[in-house]
């Protein structure tokens, strides 16, 4: 029997699973962050605890895996991968793994094409890619100083921005006014704007949520925001595609990120569809819908040479969340 393994480790959780060679769950476990840029050994920690909790469920050993995809944030640049590669080893992986950026592994869960395009919208952005010779690039992902725009983190700031800008007359008027105050509970900008002033105050990322709530309703200064997002998004996207050369065969661009799967309605993925046209025509816009760590598991088949079948994809593709998957001793 062969055996698998996938692993998504991220800011704030790490999810393992094991399969077998039919794509049947084995096991699973989850533990805390482990992105090794927030603190190498309570990573370290963290994907050890899940690792075993799926190993022992599979009634496995690390040295019974086939291979393994760790699909880790923070994987990001060669001094990441130099120390990634040093834990990985401490858990007993000296061969038969791969590391990739979690944006890879949420790629391939969105495709049943082993190479594409991410792009990622969340509370940060991101946007990366893997072209069929197994080349990768990735675009994004550092902060607004090394040009990254927008993702909730900057989004926020945005909505106060325009608040701000419209109470003082550099910007016209919006429904963001009332909706922001009655969130941070001010009864006026003066009163929001002086209080945040004098103590330094943070806006909240909860209130990315009125951009949308006021561009629902025609609010012309929310659509151009998340337009904006959209655009820079788009410019990602196009950099990735032209890095790889992927402008002339099909491929999915894969959309994930809560601002992206759940609140847009073509807002912020209309501008990256208008920009493939022109650079990739035969690409295909599609949501992320499914656990990415099951994009790990699927990342280790395919680095066996192993055929993922239709009935696989259908199987191990209808888990939408971690909680939902079973592991089972029966065959698909």
């Amino acid at each position: 029997m062969s055996y698998y393994v996938g692993i998504d480790a991220g800011g704030s959780k790490t999810y393992a699973l094991v399969c077998d060679h039919t794509g049947r769950i084995a096991g699973k476990g989850s533990a805390g962050g482990g992105n090794h840029q927030n603190g190498y050994e309570e990573a370290r920690s963290n994907l050890s605890i899940s690792l075993q909790q799926a190993l022992d469920e599979a009634g496995i050993s690390a040295a019974d895996v086939d291979h393994a995809c760790f699909g880790l944030a923070g994987a990001d640049r060669e001094a990441d991968f130099r120390i990634l590669h040093r834990l990985v080893n401490s858990l007993g992986f000296t061969e038969r793994y791969t590391i990739v950026c979690d944006t890879i592994i949420g790629l391939r869960a969105g495709t049943r094409r082993p190479y594409g395009v991410s792009v990622i919208c969340g509370t940060g952005v991101n946007c990366a890619g893997v072209a069929p010779d197994g080349r990768t690039y990735q675009c994004g992902g550092f902060s607004y100083m090394y040009g990254d725009w927008g993702g909730g983190g900057g989004l926020c700031v945005e909505v106060f921005r325009a608040v701000v800008r419209s109470w003082d007359g550099r910007g016209a008027a919006t429904q963001l006014t009332p909706m922001l105050l009655g969130l941070l509970g001010y009864g006026t900008v003066d009163e929001m704007f002086h209080d945040y002033l004098d103590h330094n105050r943070s806006v909240p990322l909860d209130a990315v949520r009125l951009l949308f709530q006021a561009a629902g309703s025609g609010d012309d200064v929310a659509l151009g925001i998340l337009r904006e997002q959209g655009k820079e998004l788009a410019l990602s996207v196009q950099a990735v595609v032209s890095k790889l050369g992927l402008g002339g065969i099909p491929f999915d661009v894969v959309l994930a990120g809560s601002l992206l799967t759940r609140g847009d309605a073509g807002w912020i993925s209309g501008p990256i569809q208008a920009m493939l046209k022109d650079a990739a025509p035969l690409a295909s816009l599609v949501k992320l819908e499914i656990e990415p760590v099951i994009g790990a598991l699927w990342s280790a088949l395919d680095a066996c040479v192993r055929e993922i079948t239709g009935e696989m994809y259908a199987a191990m593709g209808r888990y939408q969340n971690f909680e939902d998957i079973r592991p089972s001793g029966g065959q698909l």
